[in-house]
């Protein structure tokens, strides 16, 4: 599969792949104004008459050229997967969630100092970034805990499972439950295709980065805690990690990207 490049800002969103925010915002008053100002401009130093529609799409056009950088959406690929998940996954009892784009698998820059092998997880904008050499990440697309119940700091890989079994918590089953006190693996599990388990020292944190059967969730805050991925993508993410791997989890309000000058957190 050909992978397809995008140019993106430096808050890591696409214009392609926030067609639906910018959109709206092309027409919205303020700027409609700009591009009016920009009308009268050209007429006064004798320029053609332009229409806005056509202005419009000069502006955008030129929008990647302003501090930009580059992303290359990653090919979905089924090579890491064994004969059991593209049996499981064939028949998922759930309908498959149309992602948007900008939670897709993508190669990334990526200028922050953790080393490569590490996990960061950025919980306001929704990506789990896996830290490759040579300045580069992937970047997927995660749903996050809902406020005050998602795990933040720093943790290491203590345990890694596929198809893993689903044990709620005292906490869970009082607030969602009842749930059997055991759930199998399988792809009506919660947990999905892989488990990556938190731990702090040599204690469980009973926070994950796992599967989901609610893939339609991913880019939202709606989880008990844990870090839910696409079963394509932890499945992907699993064949890359190692025990012991360091797992970077920012809070709510520190976001590995800043809108303040279009700057990365160092």
């Amino acid at each position: 599969m050909v992978r397809r490049s995008s140019a993106v800002c430096g808050d890591g969103t696409g214009l392609i792949e926030h067609g639906h925010v910018f959109q709206p915002a092309l027409f919205s008053a303020r700027f409609g104004q700009y591009l009016e100002a920009l009308g009268v401009l050209l007429s006064a130093i004798g320029g053609p008459v332009v229409p806005k529609s056509v202005l419009a799409f000069f502006v955008v056009a030129l929008l990647p050229l302003g501090g930009c950088m580059q992303t290359t959406l990653s090919p979905s690929t089924d090579a890491s997967m064994t004969p059991r998940d593209r049996q499981l996954l064939a028949h998922t009892p759930y309908a498959q969630a149309s992602v948007p784009e900008q939670y897709l698998r993508h190669i990334v820059d990526y200028p922050r100092k953790e080393m490569p092998g590490t996990i960061l997880v950025d919980t306001d904008a929704r990506y789990l970034y896996f830290v490759l050499p040579d300045g580069k990440a992937i970047r997927y697309g995660v749903a996050v805990g809902e406020e005050a119940m998602a795990f933040s700091g720093v943790a290491r890989v203590g345990r890694l499972a596929e198809w893993p079994d689903w044990v709620p918590t005292a906490d869970i089953q009082a607030r969602l439950g009842p749930y059997p006190a055991r759930v199998p693996g399988g792809p009506a599990n919660p947990l999905g295709a892989r488990g990556i388990y938190l731990y702090l020292g040599n204690k469980d944190t009973l926070y994950r980065i796992h599967g989901t059967n609610q893939p339609e969730y991913i880019g939202q805050a709606i989880s008990s805690g844990c870090i839910r991925m696409r079963n394509e993508d932890v499945i992907d993410l699993y064949d890359r990690v190692k025990l012991n791997s360091t797992v970077v989890v920012l809070p709510p309000g520190q976001s590995a990207q800043v809108e303040a000058g279009r700057r990365w957190r160092g």
